[in-house]
């Protein structure tokens, strides 16, 4: 229950991360909160190492574009270290079908799919079933959008 208040607690604060969050390094195409943290704290090699976010280490860190990315070991660290695009959500962990739909809102960790081999995280369970309805034409889509959003501010949008 901690974990889900403190992640609820942060995910208010995401959205006003990318207006902010270039103060402290990151841009607009990475959703960090206004401190420069990305994924909320979760480690993005354990969706692919474990099958699951996890929370990550706060003691063990990576700056990545800006933003800082926790991790559960030195171990995921090293690799994300050695490919950071094999495990960084797709549209700077913004919402996917947000996305698509030509906005940036925030993407929660726990609401996530691999898929061909790239992780996408979503809003909300609701926003997340009307994307599980069409994911290759919302990755499409998503994609074509991208290029024009990643560098404007949320908040203009």
């Amino acid at each position: 229950m901690f974990k889900n208040l403190v992640r609820g607690s942060i995910a208010a604060l995401v959205v006003v991360g990318g207006l902010v969050s270039s103060a402290f390094g990151a841009g607009f195409d990475v959703n960090a909160t206004v401190t420069g943290l990305a994924l909320r704290g979760v480690d993005p090699v354990s969706y692919f190492a474990n099958g699951a976010p996890q929370d990550g280490d706060f003691a063990i860190t990576e700056v990545h574009n800006g933003a800082t990315y926790r991790f559960v070991s030195e171990e995921n660290r090293d690799l994300f270290k050695q490919d950071p695009e094999k495990y960084l959500p797709q549209y700077g962990g913004f919402c996917a079908f947000g996305t698509a739909m030509g906005v940036k809102v925030d993407g929660d960790p726990d609401l996530w799919k691999i898929v061909d081999g790239k992780l996408y995280l979503n809003l909300s369970e609701s926003i997340q079933e009307r994307w599980n309805k069409d994911i290759p034409g919302f990755i499409n889509t998503a994609d074509g959008n991208w290029g024009g959003l990643k560098d404007v501010d949320p908040s203009e949008l």
